[in-house]
């Protein structure tokens, strides 16, 4: 079943014009609990990998808490995402890729104490790739080894929330407030940027935005990829809940525990406090430097 953001209550354009020179487009993904097959796109589902290349494994040193390994030493990355090509046309593979991959460590590092990814572009020939089997990790957690799920893409747009530059957010200030009084709508929570997991667009900042340089060109970074807790949060609900997710009867929190999580939490990760991972490339360089955020509320 497609997933299907609904139209935003009002025209964000027509009543804040300064914002349209702003927007980006982002593919929310939709993961949904299912089960996806290798040559799939994915979320914690089964992935493809070369036989000549081994699986790979984290060497760092993981900071002691609640998120630790049992022991020091060697830990198998875990598949996160698998993205291809057809399944996401908004995204721009570099060279001849068609295929990006996302694995983490599934264990608290101590840039962000969070899981640290790892991106990878294939491309090339397809024959070289079968279904991996990867060992798993002893002692990681439920909340960093997503369930698997299938996608349903879907291209909507973003407005910066807390990348609007400030002179901007300054100017429409009084407007925004006018607009909340009016009809409830915010433009922070219902109208900027797109809620869940998702490429392109803004990133779903829950604190100040903190943008990597990369280390070559000394340039920022572009946002690659949002992965993120929740698909919606208690506010922001009202406009970012799919309508085919969307109760015949009452309000998404009317509904059993059980079964809203697997609407707003499919694939069960939880980042710190309903927290996100943001990834970031540097698209000038050809070897595509790459980098990551996090933040939680």
């Amino acid at each position: 079943m497609a997933r299907t953001t609904p139209p935003r209550p009002v025209d964000v354009e027509t009543l804040f014009p300064e914002v349209a020179g702003h927007r980006k487009t982002a593919v929310r993904l939709h993961p949904r609990l299912g089960e996806p097959g290798a040559r799939e796109s994915s979320l914690g589902g089964p992935v493809l990998w070369p036989l000549s290349e081994p699986w790979p494994h984290c060497e760092d040193e993981h900071p002691r808490t609640a998120f630790s390994p049992p022991a020091q030493g060697s830990v198998p990355l875990v598949p996160v995402l698998q993205l291809f090509a057809a399944d996401v046309p908004d995204l721009a593979f570099p060279g001849a890729t068609d295929l990006l991959q996302v694995l983490w460590c599934p264990f608290d590092h101590a840039d962000g104490y969070v899981p640290r990814p790892e991106i990878y572009w294939r491309g090339g020939d397809p024959s070289d790739l079968r279904p991996a089997d990867p060992p798993r990790p002893a002692g990681a957690g439920d909340d960093y080894l997503p369930d698997p799920c299938v996608l349903h893409p879907e291209r909507v747009t973003d407005y910066p929330n807390w990348d609007l530059p400030d002179e901007v957010a300054d100017a429409l200030e009084a407007r925004f407030d006018q607009l909340e009084e009016e009809t409830g709508w915010s433009y922070w929570s219902h109208l900027s940027v797109s809620e869940g997991i998702k490429v392109g667009g803004y990133p779903t900042w829950t604190q100040d935005p903190d943008w990597p340089t990369c280390p070559t060109c000394r340039v920022r970074m572009e946002h690659l990829l949002t992965i993120s807790s929740s698909e919606f949060d208690g506010e922001s609900w009202r406009t970012w809940l799919p309508i085919e997710d969307t109760p015949a009867t009452g309000t998404i929190w009317d509904l059993p525990y059980e079964q809203r999580t697997e609407i707003q939490r499919p694939p069960g990760l939880m980042l710190g406090d309903m927290g996100g991972i943001y990834l970031f490339e540097c698209t000038n360089c050809p070897d595509r430097p790459f980098a990551y955020r996090s933040d939680c509320s």
